[in-house]
């Protein structure tokens, strides 16, 4: 059986690619000529370009890489040469997207993703989809750039530098980072998060995952009324459930240290673990349960007529094939932790300083850019622990028989 292949014809130059990109380049003019106070010359000048570069798509379609290889050089060296070695990348990553637009355009492979019979409203709306949602991408994730590239500066200050804009190896430094991990003001904060969040994410693991397993059943009553009840903490504004559990956690303290005698400092870290748990375990529900969705009911009655009892069960049917989800609910729950601070300024004391909460205080008492170094490892852990959930969750789509091995 051979494969069907459809040629996509090219589209016309000067009613489509050509104007395309010229609108295309002129908005990056816009960006760079405001930089130099002439928004509108920019404009202009980014037309010509893209209209240039369109036409040089269109007579050279053969040789794309050769293009746009010699492309990226000529923008990055014009960025070397009129601004200096901060430009330099601008100009790659400039270079980069135009030729690479001016040949997927030219070329028609906008319409090599969308079914041969769409129209062209629909692949225009295709192809706005995809771009709408990678410039959202693009918002969510530009302001961690500026935060991640200061940490590095090699003076205090929450600004760039001439030296770091020119990419002077004098303009950046490590101090910071020597700063975060060399100091006992940010090491004391980083041990009680580390401690709170690991005994927070397996009380909210273990009470979410029986909780998600429960309402899987369908003969519990009103499931819906309490799996609204259990998720409240991800809808209910922050500050008011910091509010609540002041007022449930303070005489609760009052009496652990009264009634059994416990030392106040282990108290006012149970209830800062308590108190993350709660805000953990919706996470590890949802989770759960979207992982129950699609679990076979039949290997759980076929191991009952076996002769194994729940807990048998539980442990060696239902837990190995829903632990990608588990697992991921319980990533969720120990980023919620350890990235939080409003319910630790209610719940807790000095002495249940957690590293967020030490960031917070730093902002209002003293502008240092060591909190930009603290910063940049909770992105790093953050982004670590969300693709180790990413995997788990290809992981139990591939054991659910959801996507191909």
């Amino acid at each position: 059986m051979s494969n069907l292949t459809v040629d996509i014809p090219r589209p016309p130059l000067n009613s489509f690619t050509l104007p395309l990109m010229a609108v295309f380049a002129g908005c990056f003019g816009f960006v760079v000529g405001n930089v130099f106070a002439q928004p509108l010359i920019g404009f202009l000048i980014g037309a010509a370009i893209g209209a240039g570069v369109a036409l040089l798509a269109h007579s050279l379609p053969r040789s794309r890489r050769n293009v746009r290889l010699g492309l990226i050089v000529v923008f990055g060296l014009i960025g070397l040469i009129l601004v200096g070695p901060g430009a330099l990348v601008a100009g790659l990553l400039i270079g980069a997207i135009l030729s690479w637009a001016a040949y997927w355009l030219g070329s028609g492979a906008y319409r090599s993703s969308v079914p041969t019979y769409y129209t062209a409203r629909q692949t225009l709306w295709h192809n706005s989809f995809l771009f709408i949602c990678g410039l959202v991408f693009f918002f969510l994730i530009a302001p961690l750039i500026p935060v991640i590239w200061l940490s590095f500066n090699a003076e205090n200050f929450f600004t760039f530098t001439p030296e770091m804009l020119n990419f002077q190896a004098e303009g950046y430094s490590l101090k910071h980072y020597r700063d975060f991990l060399g100091t006992e003001e940010w090491m004391v904060p980083l041990k009680n998060s580390l401690i709170i969040a690991p005994f927070a994410t397996f009380i909210s693991v273990s009470l979410g995952t029986l909780a998600a397993i429960g309402l899987s059943q369908s003969h519990v009553p009103g499931r819906q009324a309490i799996m609204a009840i259990l998720i409240s903490p991800m809808i209910v504004p922050l500050i008011i459930s910091a509010t609540g559990m002041f007022f449930f956690y303070a005489p609760l303290g009052n009496w652990l240290e009264a009634t059994l005698g416990l030392n106040q400092s282990f108290v006012g870290y149970v209830k800062v673990i308590l108190a993350h748990a709660v805000l953990g375990v919706p996470f590890v529900i949802i989770t759960v349960t979207a992982t129950l969705v699609g679990f076979d009911k039949s290997l759980t009655r076929a191991a009952a007529n076996m002769g194994a009892n729940p807990v048998t069960t539980f442990f060696r049917v239902q837990m190995p094939l829903i632990l990608p989800g588990v697992i991921s609910g319980g990533l969720f729950a120990f980023i919620t932790s350890f990235d939080e601070v409003v319910v630790v300024l209610f719940v807790g004391s000095a002495q249940q300083q957690t590293l967020p909460w030490q960031m917070f205080t730093g902002l209002r008492e003293q502008i240092s850019p060591t909190i930009l170094a603290a910063a940049t490892i909770l992105v790093t852990v953050s982004i670590c622990l969300l693709t180790t959930v990413e995997l788990l969750r290809r992981r139990s789509e591939r054991l659910r028989g959801m996507s191909p091995g």
